[in-house]
């Protein structure tokens, strides 16, 4: 039985909901990073990040490189990149919604604030 696209999507968007697995992603975008460098750039114990690189290869997002001893890893293609500039575009676009939101929450603060103070001095 085949999974509907709409649902490979959503499975695809789960295994990425992990900000540890997004940090990596962001990490690799510019080219293959040994995992000592990825431990240091993200701060979490080896077994954690194992854990989160290990689901990412499964889903064929990354693969790793051996080089000797050192163990890098790198994106599979260069869609996920995009994908995460796409998703930087989308949230600046939802902040600086947010924040004219908020500016004008905190104008409409003012204002009855403002009436109220006019208010007490005429009385």
């Amino acid at each position: 039985m085949q999974v509907p696209l709409y649902q490979a999507k959503a499975e695809f968007f789960r295994m990425l909901g992990h900000p540890v697995r997004i940090r990596v992603l962001e990490l690799l975008q510019n080219g293959p990073v040994p995992v000592r460098d990825l431990l240091d750039e993200i701060e979490i114990e080896p077994s954690s990040l194992s854990q989160q690189l290990a689901v990412l290869r499964r889903s064929g997002i990354v693969v790793s490189i051996r080089e000797g001893s050192t163990v890098s890893y790198a994106l599979a293609g260069g869609d996920v990149a995009e994908l995460l500039r796409a998703a930087r575009r989308i949230l600046t676009e939802l902040l600086v919604g947010q924040s004219e939101l908020l500016a004008e929450l905190r104008q409409a603060d003012v204002r009855p604030a403002l009436t109220q103070g006019s208010a007490s001095r005429t009385s």
